[in-house]
């Protein structure tokens, strides 16, 4: 905060709103733009990674490695996202807390469930209650990450597997012929053809997931959502710098926001396809050799 921003009241209108806009509040909502982009950098790849070994899953020939893919995708793509986000943080929190509870806690005596109520020692609470903010807040993050991971892994297990299946069977015969066993045949073959096919469909759930975000705000985490909510509340005298309702326009810079990333991603996803298209076989590779 400025220096001259101790008393609001005495400033006149262009101070008070610079003071307003850099008060300790605000730079916590500046700080959550950071959390919505770490959420997204470090979703992204572990929702690949979920994909893959879902997508894998679903091809082997092991039939009940087979069904458990296909289960993971179908059970999770399923479930409306916010039903299954609710579930799960919850499910994964408590599951945690019993597992400590069963590890540090072996002489309790009294029923974990008590009615619609969980009740653990406290040494098994996950964080616990003297921990500071910081790791209450993390922690939180983290089941975030779990749970966006595992939804939104499903849909790229599904279109990972469309597009394994999508690579031409000529190409994988033809390597079988030259000598290649499965394993040589999947690495440079079928790995490398596949992403031409998996990235239009990769880049929409990168939209879906960016326009999902604002479910950190039911997950527990004090995310953009919540602090524009928060500061466009209407604030009465009590509060150093009063205001009416003022959501609209919090709710407007988020708007402009998440349009201005989509955008940009748009941008990289189309270099990234010109790029993965440059030779295939297909039609966005024919497009490309047709232009140069």
């Amino acid at each position: 905060m400025l220096s001259h921003c101790s008393d609001p009241s005495a400033l006149d209108d262009t101070a008070w709103l610079a003071c307003y806009l850099t008060s300790g509040k605000h730079m916590m909502f500046y700080e959550s733009f950071l959390t919505v982009l770490a959420l997204l950098a470090i979703t992204a790849p572990v929702s690949l990674a979920f994909g893959f070994g879902g997508a894998l899953a679903s091809r082997s020939r092991f039939v009940p490695l087979a069904l458990l893919g296909r289960l993971y995708t179908s059970i999770v793509r399923g479930v409306p996202d916010i039903v299954f986000f609710l579930f799960f943080v919850i499910a994964l929190d408590q599951g945690i807390e019993w597992l400590r509870h069963q590890a540090l806690c072996p002489d309790w005596s009294a029923p974990i469930r008590q009615g619609s109520d969980f009740l653990v020692c406290p040494a098994a609470k996950m964080p616990l209650s003297t921990a500071p903010q910081w790791m209450h807040e993390s922690y939180n993050f983290a089941l975030a990450v779990v749970t966006f991971a595992i939804v939104f892994g499903a849909f790229a297990a599904n279109v990972l597997y469309g597009a394994m299946n999508a690579v031409p069977k000529a190409q994988l015969e033809t390597a079988h012929a030259y000598g290649m066993n499965d394993r040589q045949t999947f690495r440079r073959v079928l790995l490398p053809q596949m992403w031409g096919y998996a990235l239009p469909g990769l880049g929409n759930l990168w939209m879906i997931l960016i326009k999902a975000t604002p479910l950190l705000f039911l997950l527990g985490v004090r995310d953009i959502v919540y602090w524009a909510r928060e500061l466009g509340g209407s604030k009465t005298a009590i509060y150093a710098y009063p205001h009416g309702d003022w959501r609209l326009w919090y709710f407007l810079f988020l708007l402009v926001f998440y349009l201005v990333l989509t955008r940009v991603s748009e941008s990289v996803l189309t270099r990234i396809s010109r790029r993965l298209a440059h030779g295939q076989a297909t039609a966005a590779g024919e497009r490309l050799r047709r232009a140069s």
